[in-house]
């Protein structure tokens, strides 16, 4: 299924949901799948250079119909600067999410680790958007098919500053979301699991019985901040965080 799932990346051709033909798929399953998939983009020569969190805000999980979180590794190929264009061609049915992105100056293993923890092992937050992707039909995905596809990555496009933690709230950092000039949706740090710190140690936790440990400038993506909206060539969205910084992109 690993291989199904490639063969879409590579055709732009979605497929039916994994879940329709393995109706009991359990995450576990899923995640194997999703570990063949990385297998076969490593073989692109994609590297592994952070890890996403999907499914994090409840806006996020009452869209896709879960309750809980899922992760995905960030690839080389899939990491934009905000200075050039992202090609829309190159995905299926793409949506936009703004994000908090931690940057790790340490490295962070679980089991046990804690919030305190993991705000140690960061360096610090940038701004950033996401382009979420599905290569399911329809975006009709459970939540094995979502961590199957790579919990429905796409793109990352970061911002330029790298902004410091201390003296300062993360939880707290309000957002705002804007497409062609227009305010499409608000949010605040506290939509990532209560906060993108506590994000970044449900994943260092969760990775430990894989056997992962997050390594020092490992870039994670701690989850959108508002419900995902769609976009198309010509949009412009710019999203602004309190204390981060803003990040732009320009879809063609």
């Amino acid at each position: 299924m690993g291989d199904r799932l490639y063969t879409a990346m590579q055709t732009g051709e979605a497929i039916d949901p994994l879940t329709d033909e393995l109706p009991d798929m359990s995450v576990d399953d899923a995640y194997a799948v999703q570990t063949r998939l990385v297998e076969r983009l490593s073989q692109d020569g994609a590297t592994v250079v952070g890890y996403k969190l999907g499914l994090t805000s409840r806006p996020m999980q009452q869209m896709i119909g879960v309750d809980q979180p899922d992760f995905a590794p960030v690839l080389s190929h899939m990491v934009h600067d905000e200075s050039s264009p992202v090609d829309l061609s190159r995905f299926i049915q793409p949506k936009i999410e703004a994000e908090i992105a931690l940057v790790l100056k340490e490295p962070l293993r679980g089991p046990g680790v804690t919030t305190l923890q993991a705000g140690r092992a960061v360096a610090g937050a940038v701004a950033s958007l996401e382009l979420v992707d599905s290569r399911v039909k329809d975006w009709k995905i459970r939540l094995a098919d979502t961590v199957a596809d790579l919990a429905s990555a796409g793109a990352i496009v970061l911002g330029q500053t790298l902004a410091p933690l201390e003296g300062w709230d993360l939880r707290l950092s309000g957002m705002m979301v804007e497409r062609n000039g227009e305010l499409e949706d608000t949010g605040a740090g506290a939509a990532a699991l209560g906060s993108p710190l506590a994000a970044v140690a449900w994943l260092a936790n969760t990775l430990a019985p894989y056997g992962v440990e997050l390594q020092p400038g490992h870039v994670i993506m701690t989850g959108a901040l508002h419900r995902a909206f769609e976009v198309e060539p010509g949009d412009l969205v710019r999203a602004e965080f309190d204390r981060i910084g803003a990040v732009t992109v320009r879809f063609v």
